[in-house]
């Protein structure tokens, strides 16, 4: 489990770094999803399936889906359709599905090497649901607020006045 926490935190470290650093949006958006599928993996080595699992569907699914719609929402007419074309050509590809065949291959080898961690306490939906709605309500309403208005900046940002 040790070397599937540490192929996890470099290929994170990697993809974070290209998501910070690459000029393109399209590229960007490729190497955010490796980086968010290799902190799950790390969470997933640390032991902590629910909250590997979690990262899966709440960020590397749902918020990933958000960007997209607002990538589409901002579609700025013929010129783009162009440059998104060129933009994902399968070289643009290439450096996500190498960094996530690395995370492919470290978890397989993780799940082949032990059936389960020395050490590691499970964490149920149920403990998950009793700290964030007990001690930390207040956060998780605050968060719930704060996407609320992001969601209506952007509708508001991305509508089309010309009508």
């Amino acid at each position: 489990m040790q070397e599937a926490f540490y192929v996890c935190s470099l290929v994170a470290l990697l993809t974070t770094l290209r998501v910070v650093t690459t000029a393109n949006p399209v590229h960007a958006l490729l190497y955010l999803v490796v980086s968010l599928l290799a902190v799950a993996g790390i969470f997933f080595a640390l032991g902590a399936p629910f909250a590997g699992a979690l990262e899966v569907i709440v960020y590397a699914g749902a918020i990933m889906v958000l960007f997209v719609f607002i990538v589409m929402m901002l579609n700025l007419g013929a010129e783009t359709v162009a440059q998104e074309r060129a933009w994902l050509r399968p070289r643009a590809w290439a450096g996500p599905v190498l960094l996530a065949a690395l995370l492919l291959g470290a978890l397989l080898r993780a799940i082949a090497g032990t059936a389960g961690g020395a050490g590691a306490v499970e964490v149920t939906p149920k403990a998950v649901g009793i700290a964030l709605y007990g001690p930390y309500v207040l956060a998780v309403e605050l968060a719930s607020l704060l996407l609320l208005g992001a969601l209506v900046a952007a509708y508001h940002l991305g509508r089309d006045d010309h009508r």
